[in-house]
């Protein structure tokens, strides 16, 4: 997600922190190399324009030439303006006067509609809500079948009618059902075409008016850059968005799109999906996200996915065990568990600061590839295994090698890095134990300090 364009403008502060004092030529190279860096990250060339202008005239207005701190003043600048560009405060969410609340979904084909309303209706059981979905996309039979895979997966109601009924009929029949069952939110997932079409606008406006939603989010593929900002300006036009979802921020995506669309329309992101899993649904920060592209990391990002992701009882009972060094591989194949709640291991790396700066090659290195080979060896384990790593021989590595598709220096080596843990662990506990002896306790760490004699 916008990786190209962080690494671009970590470069370039980069390059100014290194001179140290500013001239106005040295600040208007930096623009011009940000407007370069921001229309090769497919940024609309208006917004990007723009953009350059307001950093440009907030330059002139501050003290820059000449002081020791310029390139911290041009860096606050142009955080600033991002975060003005991807909108300073979230709209909340309209749940209406009255349950249930309707959701449109709206889109392109193949913008993800289907599986971001899935997404959304976990999202909204998180938030205490009980929503229920309905299958408004007859244009595509596999639509409803996957609307009602999806709904099984996310534990929340389908209504689909495969009677011939028109999507607007569908709309209205899903809403009753959802004030009977006294749901909270009803998200419509409707058809796309591969292109805006008079035909796709009326029948929207069709269903708009049947169900009269609280909601009309569009969802958009980040991949189609700038095209991304004509859509919303089509479907912005015709039926009043009160926000857009972008989808598949978890690719290759230079992410332009992102910035242009809430410049452009006015119409502000409040969603954005970073994997296929239901999970994967992240509330959209203007601030964490111009932090992200600046190269400063979102660690209330991760403090976020971890708080989500770990069980505090086998959190405390880890802790114990880590203390006695008594890990084991039923604790290893639990930490995996947590870690594969949080997302791809690539994308939470990224949100670290400072992560622009580490090389591609080496990201790549660190890959969910990896885990998957040291799981299937564990998982090649017998019980007794697990609990008792020392028990496996010469023997039992080469049948958990054949097993689990790996080498036996892939055995090997996981067994040696358990064991390195393990002595770790306990050199930390032994060294804690004796500080506490010492009367260190957290204050001072090494010990009471002897009284002089007199």
């Amino acid at each position: 997600m916008l990786d190209n364009l962080t690494k671009r403008l970590s470069g370039i502060f980069a390059g100014l922190k290194r001179k140290g004092r500013l001239t106005e030529d040295d600040v208007n190279e930096m623009l011009r190399e940000v407007r370069v860096a921001l229309l090769e990250a497919d940024v609309n060339f208006t917004v990007a324009k723009s953009f350059i202008a307001r950093v440009k005239e907030k330059a002139v207005g501050e003290d820059l030439y000449g002081s020791l701190n310029a390139d911290q003043t041009v860096i606050r600048i142009v955080r600033d303006t991002l975060i003005e560009t991807l909108g300073t405060e979230a709209p909340k969410f309209n749940y209406g006067s009255q349950p249930p609340a309707v959701i449109l979904m709206c889109g392109l084909q193949g913008s993800g509609k289907t599986t971001t309303s899935a997404k959304l209706a976990k999202w909204l059981i998180k938030q205490g809500k009980k929503p229920m979905m309905a299958a408004c996309d007859i244009q595509r039979p596999a639509a409803i079948k996957q609307l009602q895979v999806l709904g099984e997966q996310v534990e929340v109601p389908v209504y689909a009618n495969l009677n011939g009924a028109k999507p607007e009929q569908i709309a209205k029949e899903a809403l009753e059902r959802a004030k009977h069952l006294m749901l909270d939110v009803l998200i419509v997932d409707t058809a796309g075409r591969l292109s805006i079409d008079e035909g796709l606008m009326a029948e929207l406006q069709r269903i708009q008016q049947a169900v009269k939603p609280t909601e009309t989010l569009l969802v958009l593929d980040s991949t189609t850059g700038q095209e991304a900002v004509s859509v919303a300006e089509a479907f912005h036009k015709q039926f009043g968005l009160t926000g857009a979802i972008f989808t598949k921020l978890d690719g290759d995506t230079r992410g332009g799109a992102v910035l242009s669309v809430r410049a452009a329309t006015g119409v502000p992101v409040r969603f954005i999906g970073i994997g296929e899993q239901v999970e994967m649904l992240d509330m959209f920060d203007a601030d964490r996200m111009a932090g992200r592209i600046m190269g400063f990391g979102d660690i209330l990002g991760i403090i976020e996915k971890a708080e989500t992701a770990i069980d505090r009882n086998e959190a405390m009972a880890l802790e114990r065990k880590v203390k006695d060094g008594n890990l084991d591989f039923h604790d290893m194949l639990s930490q995996f568990s947590t870690m594969r709640k949080m997302g791809p291991i690539k994308n939470v790396l990224k949100m670290l600061p400072g992560a622009a700066q580490i090389p591609e090659e080496a990201l790549n290195e660190i890959n969910d590839q990896k885990v998957n080979r040291i799981e299937a060896i564990i998982l090649s384990m017998t019980f007794k295994e697990r609990s008792n790593p020392d028990i496996i021989n010469g023997s039992r590595r080469k049948r958990l090698a054949a097993g689990s598709g790996t080498s036996v220096e892939e055995v090997n080596g996981l067994l040696k890095q358990l064991y390195e843990m393990r002595r770790g662990m306990k050199q930390m506990g032994r060294m804690q134990q004796r500080m506490m002896k010492r009367g260190g306790g957290r204050g001072n760490p090494f010990g009471k300090k002897k009284e002089k004699k007199k």
